[in-house]
């Protein structure tokens, strides 16, 4: 099939290399020439304005947005959507909010325009090993796209999720999940490192993956961590970032009236990952000398206590 790929970061590029050497044609695009120039190198088609790219993509053409969530697929899809026509399809493959997922999907539908939402995962390693690939969109819609998703995805990671958002809203979740999972191995590897024993994590990690419940790529993945950054990985710093979509499934949550602990408090220790030092346990502190006369630790050049 022929598709123009738009955003060519660590996810789009390498989803344009794994569709073009499944056979599929495909389009690459990026505001920056460089990544371009890459995949160019490599054989694939490109395209260096929108509207070159459109004109490069036989009817009915499909354009696959990989551009931050937000204003940036916003704008982007506005842009493309005014090139293309009626029977034509745009796929926002980022990590959009499932709300503006269904907005998008109406909005173009008025101009009998196609929108599908894919959730993607697979993150560095999806060249190799394939995407897991949620998608949401009419039927009509999705099906015809099914060649280039299956080829996407490892064998039994694609699933067409439902109607238009659900995709997206399946990917939220599921990152919802991925956060509490880090988070749990994150704790137990930090109780391992704190005791008494000389443990060999990375050996640890190694052995769990094999018969153990708690098997998965994530502790694979954080077995190479160790091998790579050494046990007490000192040349890291603890600082978490979020991307929106935790936020989004504990919003969720609330708004169901589903109790969600572990993920809420994953979300929240990420917050604190990114703070030098915490205002509410100065407050705590502050507390317990006032009313017990407990020993607080002064502010000192070494550490002091952070600006507010």
């Amino acid at each position: 099939m022929d598709l123009a790929i738009v955003g060519l970061g660590r996810m789009g590029g390498n989803m344009a290399r794994r569709l073009h050497r499944a056979g599929h044609r495909v389009v690459a695009y990026n505001r920056s020439r460089d990544k371009t120039d890459e995949l160019v190198g490599e054989g694939l088609a490109a395209g260096f304005a929108p509207d070159e790219v459109v004109g490069m993509l036989p009817s009915p053409r499909i354009v696959w947005l990989m551009v931050p969530a937000g204003d940036a697929t916003e704008a982007t899809l506005i842009e493309f959507a005014a090139l293309l026509g009626a029977g034509d399809t745009i796929v926002d493959g980022g990590n959009a909010n499932f709300h503006d997922s269904k907005r998008r999907h109406a909005m173009l539908a008025e101009r009998g325009i196609r929108f599908v939402d894919a959730g993607i995962s697979g993150g560095v390693w999806g060249l190799t090993n394939g995407y897991g690939t949620m998608v949401g969109g009419d039927r009509d819609a999705v099906e015809p796209l099914e060649p280039i998703f299956r080829a996407l995805a490892p064998e039994g990671g694609y699933v067409h999720c439902g109607p238009p958002g659900s995709g997206h809203y399946t990917k939220m979740v599921h990152n919802g999940i991925e956060y509490g999972l880090m988070q749990a191995y994150a704790e137990g590897f930090e109780i391992l490192h704190a005791s008494e024993y000389p443990l060999d994590l990375a050996a640890i990690a190694s052995a769990w993956n094999y018969g153990t419940v708690i098997r998965s790529w994530l502790l694979e993945l954080a077995g190479l961590a160790f091998e790579q950054h050494g046990e007490g990985l000192e040349d890291l710093r603890g600082w978490v970032a979020d991307s929106g979509e935790g936020r989004w499934t504990v919003q969720e949550a609330i708004d169901l009236d589903v109790p969600a602990p572990i993920i809420t408090l994953s979300l929240l220790a990420r917050f604190r990952s990114r703070q030098e030092e915490s205002y509410g346990a100065r407050v705590l502190a502050a507390l317990r000398e006032q009313f017990g006369g407990h020993a607080v630790m002064a502010a000192t050049a070494e550490h002091p206590a952070s600006p507010e």
